[in-house]
């Protein structure tokens, strides 16, 4: 068994309060979650408006595949108009 991890730091420019980061960052793992199969979390920055620090886990019985859902994971997520991928930490 096989257990990939990511930080994934956004930047967000059109969010003016908590609430349209909430809106995006919502979406985006909703999105994502239903897409992949992966489990998603907001990890921190919970409180400043304009960044969304989103952490990333899957699971699979081969590396392989770990390796090529998390490469389209962030692939996916990198391509979201709403939201400027900024850094990708990998533990």
């Amino acid at each position: 068994m096989t257990t990939l991890s990511a930080i994934l730091t956004f930047q967000l420019y059109d969010s003016h309060s908590l609430k349209d980061k909430r809106m995006v960052a919502r979406g985006l793992i909703e999105k994502t979650r239903n897409k992949y199969n992966a489990s998603i979390a907001e990890v921190d920055t919970q409180d400043v408006h304009r960044t969304l620090t989103l952490g990333v886990a899957v699971v699979s019985g081969e590396f392989s595949h770990a390796r090529n859902m998390m490469d389209n994971i962030v692939r996916y997520m990198g391509n979201n108009p709403d939201a400027e991928l900024v850094s990708v930490v990998e533990e």
